[in-house]
């Protein structure tokens, strides 16, 4: 038998920094995805391996099941409908596990990766023989929550096989979880993310789990659904940031000016309740979906411009809006600024020539240029291989 899960990543379309100081921001899935497939070897094979295979990135790890039960602690196994953190002892037995593949410097930082894999398959799955494969359209360490999109992927397709809840195998094509199986796939999804980042927020695993859009603030999270389909291009500088760096600068200049850093933070808090509400509001035509992406451009303008004040701009950011208001297109930064990714609204009447003359002019600038949908589908998962 062979389960596939695809779950997709995230971009914030306002309040990133400022929810760090109370106020609102939005976060919305795209139409990018992380894919897991789960296979388990015929017993006539007497296979005794679990193998992870990162196809994108040509790497391979494999472990004796033997080994696997002789290393862990004789009270672990499997335990798919309770959500756990993994004990500094499991922790220190898999991180074990992890440095004997010898994972390449310029690679390290998958360790976490392959540390929360190994994680989540012996909770929910036990010791059992199996081969993973991982395919991914989404940028790594890009702030498009590759991450999650692995955990929630990776967790789907466990939870799924792992006789725990019903699911009818016969079903053709891509389906959604029901409701609780999607809250088990998430709760898994936040202890893989909290392995690989320490103490992650939730909204990207949750995001990629239930897809739309989510509205939080204060650690409070509200799915929120979209009446109009929005079309963003996400243009990746490949510069990379440091995401702890630039969080302190906001915080430190929020110290040396609290007055206008909490005026800053009481705009942002605006913008991001006003954006929910025009996404989902009705659109009932044409006319009304362009009135509502004007609305959209000058609020992502807006929130750009105080993330400007905040400090994490960034020169290459700065060079795609430079680009992007040629063709009269809104631009601002998603996530924490600072290089990283970029998002433009593509308007519905926006032709295809002038996408793709903005997406030649900044790839010369060596960025990579994707083009998603915004707010569709979260988890899905198939039998049997299809597609």
């Amino acid at each position: 038998m062979e389960v596939r899960a695809r779950a997709p990543g995230k971009i914030i379309l306002a309040g990133e920094h400022a929810v760090v100081h109370g106020s609102t921001a939005v976060a919305a899935s795209i139409d990018l995805y992380t894919y897991a497939s789960l296979h388990f070897p015929p017993l006539s094979d007497n296979d005794d391996t679990l193998k992870l295979e990162l196809k994108d990135l040509d790497l391979e790890f494999s472990w004796s099941v033997k080994k696997l039960k002789k290393t862990f602690p004789v009270d672990s196994g499997c335990i798919p409908l309770s959500p756990t953190a993994c004990s500094p002892e499991s922790f220190r037995i898999i991180a074990a596990l992890v440095r004997e593949h010898n994972i390449p410097e310029a690679k390290i930082g998958l360790a976490a990766g392959v540390t929360a894999f190994l994680w989540l398959y012996t909770c929910i799955l036990g010791f059992k023989p199996a081969k993973v494969i991982i395919t991914s359209e989404l940028p790594l360490g890009s702030g498009l929550g590759s991450s999650a999109s692995f955990c929630v992927s990776l967790s789907a397709v466990f939870i799924a096989l792992s006789g725990t809840v019903n699911l009818d195998l016969n079903n053709k094509g891509w389906f959604t979880f029901g409701d609780n199986e999607l809250d088990l796939v998430n709760k898994w999804a936040f202890e893989g993310e909290r392995l690989i980042h320490g103490k992650p927020s939730g909204i990207d695993n949750t995001v990629s789990t239930f897809g739309n859009m989510i509205k939080f603030r204060s650690g409070a999270l509200t799915r929120i659904k979209s009446s109009m389909l929005l079309k963003m291009l996400i243009t990746n500088t490949k510069v990379g940031r440091n995401t702890k760096a630039l969080v302190a600068s906001v915080a430190e200049r929020k110290l040396r000016h609290p007055d206008a850093m909490t005026a800053v933070f009481n705009a942002v808090d605006s913008i991001s309740n006003k954006l929910a509400t025009i996404i989902e509001s009705p659109a009932v035509d044409e006319i009304a979906i362009t009135e509502k992406e004007v609305i959209l451009e000058e609020l992502m303008e807006m929130n750009q411009g105080l993330l400007q004040c905040m400090g994490v701009s960034h020169a290459s950011i700065e060079t795609v809006i430079r680009t992007t208001l040629k063709y009269k297109l809104s631009t601002k930064l998603t996530g924490a600024g600072g290089g990283g990714c970029v998002l433009t609204l593509l308007p519905t009447i926006l032709s295809k020539t002038i996408v793709d003359k903005v997406k030649a002019e900044l790839e010369s600038c060596g960025y990579q240029c994707l083009t998603a949908a915004i707010g569709g589908n979260g988890l899905q998962i198939c039998f049997g291989g299809s597609s």
